[in-house]
């Protein structure tokens, strides 16, 4: 029996880190060249992905090694210079949907790629990254014809994809404020939350709102810009979440995870890392009903990114980096029963049990918490009167001109809002008058407050004034800022 020649046995091999996805293109390769009517090459094959050292997920590689094969088969010539391929393809030679193209196409523009091919119902995703063309590919023939010449493929016009200044789609939410009765003080507080992007915690017994009202919070949340709009579309194109009927996302994220998420779903992990619910909030609202009933991991977790406004994953598959500007809304039961603050009910819980209840948040993540409101039950009174209570959509003409006020003022400065000012920012943009000035510093010292404390009321109170259109910070915009701070002493 004669010997056979190890390199002359026809095979497909993908070398440099590929996990199982990339590996899976041997087959689809192979059938999506023959059914294209292409020759696959009955010898020895192997294919690169440079760098060898970092590790290859998902199916995206399986067009640019379809045209690397018909390259070095003699069956394509040539390519274009600065054009980059991306996609999966379908035994039959089709471009299936691929996540993470809008990622992926910021880097190729980055790297000096001028041209992107991708599939077809990708293409308006590609096409939201200036200053790189994006090609709709529908099928593998199709694209070899676009490079030979023979058929030319026309780029996608972004035209009509960018939302234009701080336009956004029609949105439908969920709730509106003028569905809510009573409750006016915690009305006041979303608006001021949502005016400066500040942290919100509401407690207070069953039934009196609190869930009600941080759903009501996306109808008065102020207008995302294109630079947001297209942060929070990367991060859902590589979630895999990103609809292909609608290429970007123009409303701002509102997450709410049940509290028997893991510390993975929440902060981010897995095997190939993937962003969590604190990622998916980004410039949005992160909202945990039931607050001390998350897990001590998990509520110790948000401290970092509610800080840095980053989270950094480290695993042993490697170390990735996602924003995770947040906006955490929170709400909780007084105690186990829920009724320790209740007027009338009483409340079954021992002294002992209500404190570990209360404990389960830690001081340092209740002093990230800009603004604290009890919300008391609802009246017989309030819940039969008429309709009087003020829409969603005034409040929000309200918070959009604050908001446009902090753009102006922070514009050379790299942030947003109050709540992103630091200790040097504070002092810079938090001007008092006389009276706010003693106000402020007998609450310091009868309240025997933080340092970070102390700031937080500044950036609260000088959100509250931009409300009222203040340039300086008064004695109502600080005392306003006082009763929303939380109940503990030193916080």
């Amino acid at each position: 029996m004669l010997p056979q020649c190890y390199d002359c046995v026809p095979t497909l091999n993908i070398v440099g880190l590929p996990d199982a996805a990339v590996q899976e293109a041997r087959e689809r390769v192979r059938a999506a060249l023959r059914n294209s009517g292409f020759e696959f090459p009955m010898r020895r094959i192997t294919a690169n992905l440079a760098p060898a050292d970092l590790k290859k997920a998902g199916p995206g590689y399986d067009v640019p090694i379809a045209v690397s094969i018909l390259l070095s088969s003699g069956q394509l010539t040539g390519v274009p210079d600065g054009v980059i391929f991306l996609g999966e393809l379908s035994l039959d030679g089709s471009l299936r949907h691929t996540t993470g193209i809008l990622a992926m196409a910021s880097v190729a523009r980055q790297q000096g790629f001028s041209a992107i091919f991708v599939p077809a119902v990708d293409a308006p995703e590609a096409a939201l990254v200036e200053g790189i063309q994006a090609f709709p590919v529908n099928n593998l023939v199709e694209l070899i014809a676009h490079i030979r010449g023979d058929t030319p493929i026309s780029p996608i016009d972004s035209n009509g994809i960018l939302p234009k200044g701080n336009g956004r789609a029609k949105a439908s939410h969920e709730g509106d404020l003028a569905h809510v009765k009573g409750q006016e003080h915690a009305k006041r507080a979303l608006e001021v939350a949502a005016a400066g992007f500040h942290n919100l915690l509401f407690n207070g017994p069953p039934g009196s709102g609190k869930t009600l009202l941080a759903r009501c919070l996306p109808s008065i949340l102020p207008r995302m810009s294109p630079e947001e709009a297209l942060e929070v579309t990367k991060i859902y194109s590589v979630s895999g979440e990103l609809r292909a009927d609608e290429p970007m996302v123009l409303e701002r994220p509102f997450r709410a995870p049940h509290y028997t998420i893991s510390n993975a779903g929440l902060v981010g992990g897995g095997r190939n890392l993937q962003p969590g619910e604190i990622t998916k909030s980004h410039r949005g609202v992160l909202f945990l009903d039931e607050l001390p009933e998350f897990t001590h991991t998990a509520l110790e977790s948000l401290r970092q990114p509610l800080e840095d406004r980053v989270v950094t994953i480290s695993r042993v598959a490697g170390t990735v980096t996602y924003p995770a500007s947040f906006m955490l809304v929170g709400a909780m039961n007084p105690c186990p029963c829920g009724y320790n603050t209740h007027p009338r009910r009483q409340c079954t819980c021992s002294p002992s049990s209500v404190a570990r209840y209360q404990k389960r948040i830690s001081g340092p993540l209740l002093d990230r918490i800009d603004v604290f409101v009890e919300v008391p039950p609802v009246e017989y009174e309030e819940l039969v009167e008429p309709d009087i209570a003020e829409a969603s959509v005034h409040a929000r003409k309200r918070v959009d001109r604050a908001r446009e006020t902090q753009r102006k003022r922070f514009q050379d400065l790299g942030f947003l809002s109050n709540s992103e000012m630091g200790p040097a920012e504070v002092w810079k943009s938090c001007p008092l008058d006389d009276s706010a000035t003693g106000l402020l510093q007998a609450a310091t010292q009868r309240l025997s407050l933080s340092a970070r404390a102390f700031h937080r009321i500044l950036k609260v109170s000088r959100t509250i004034a931009d409300l009222d259109g203040a340039d300086d910070i008064g004695v109502s915009h600080l005392a306003e800022a006082l009763q929303y701070r939380p109940r503990t002493a030193g916080v």
